[in-house]
């Protein structure tokens, strides 16, 4: 289990556990709710995520369905971590609510899967190359400049708590490689773009593969990032002109990860891909 959690993934834990006790305590909904003198809907949005029950809520029910103290314990912190805010929360007026969602989700998934075929993915980004990328949208998607430097500053929090720091998540990423010299910015924040993509592949955790030109196109997809939970099913997250969203439907998802385990296939493997990127750099960009 990552050190990293979800709060919304933590309060569906919680419910989860909350309702496997009243089961193995033989009730249904509506008797653990006429013992404790409140309504059945109380009970099921508890279970299910959608009310987040207080300290005294869950006392009440973990002494109703005899939990053990061990248990107890465990469920009461569960429920005192799933109150804390994500570090996100601090740019949340700053950043769409899909975007939101994500860091959310993404920061207790066990493996990230990034499929991007017009620029470096987010969590490769440096912070200049985020700000260029930002900038290059104004034309078409105006957003304010406090916007644009929280969103840059909230992606580079994103890396260092997902790949950079204890317990990194397993990120598989792969990326067109004219995404190598399509330009945002000056020469020098492709330099250390390409800079920052090499010393990261380095990574154990890393994979970065380059999908050559020439190659037969996979399907007419956009970007998407697949992300796989511990004890969750697994969703993927869709970048879209008109807003990005979360596509949990299970036969879609299983898609997804059929697409990209055919792209694993096409692109160039690692050690490859790490020296075209080397390549690009001495002769596009110094």
């Amino acid at each position: 289990m990552p050190d990293r959690g979800s709060p919304s993934l933590r309060r569906q834990r919680l419910g989860r556990e909350l309702r496997r006790l009243r089961e193995r305590a033989d009730m249904i909904g509506e008797d653990a709710a006429t013992r404790l003198g409140w309504s059945a809907a109380k009970v099921s949005r508890i279970e299910t995520a959608k009310t987040f029950p207080t300290p005294k809520d869950v006392d009440a029910l973990l002494e109703l369905y005899e939990a053990e103290p061990a248990l107890r314990r465990d469920l009461v912190d569960l429920r005192r971590s799933a109150a804390q805010k994500g570090w996100w929360d601090e740019y949340r007026s700053s950043l769409p609510e899909p975007t939101v969602e994500l860091i959310d989700l993404e920061s207790e998934a066990v493996e990230l899967r990034n499929w991007e075929p017009q620029v470096v993915p987010g969590l490769l980004q440096t912070e200049a190359y985020a700000r260029a990328l930002f900038e290059s949208w104004q034309p078409v998607i105006q957003i304010p400049p406090k916007w644009q430097r929280d969103r840059a500053a909230a992606r580079m929090r994103r890396k260092q708590t997902l790949l950079l720091e204890s317990n990194p998540v397993g990120f598989f990423a792969v990326f067109e490689d004219s995404v190598l010299t399509r330009r945002f910015g000056g020469d020098e924040v492709m330099r250390e773009q390409l800079e920052h993509l090499i010393e990261i592949s380095e990574l154990p955790h890393v994979e970065m593969r380059i999908l050559a030109q020439g190659t037969p196109p996979l399907m007419p997809t956009g970007p998407f990032l697949y992300l796989q939970f511990p004890d969750f099913p697994d969703v993927v997250y869709l970048e879209e002109y008109f807003g990005s969203r979360m596509v949990q439907d299970t036969e879609q998802v299983f898609a997804y990860a059929r697409a990209f385990d055919h792209l694993l296939k096409l692109a160039l493997d690692e050690p490859t891909s790490r020296e075209f990127i080397k390549k690009t750099l001495s002769e596009r960009w110094h």
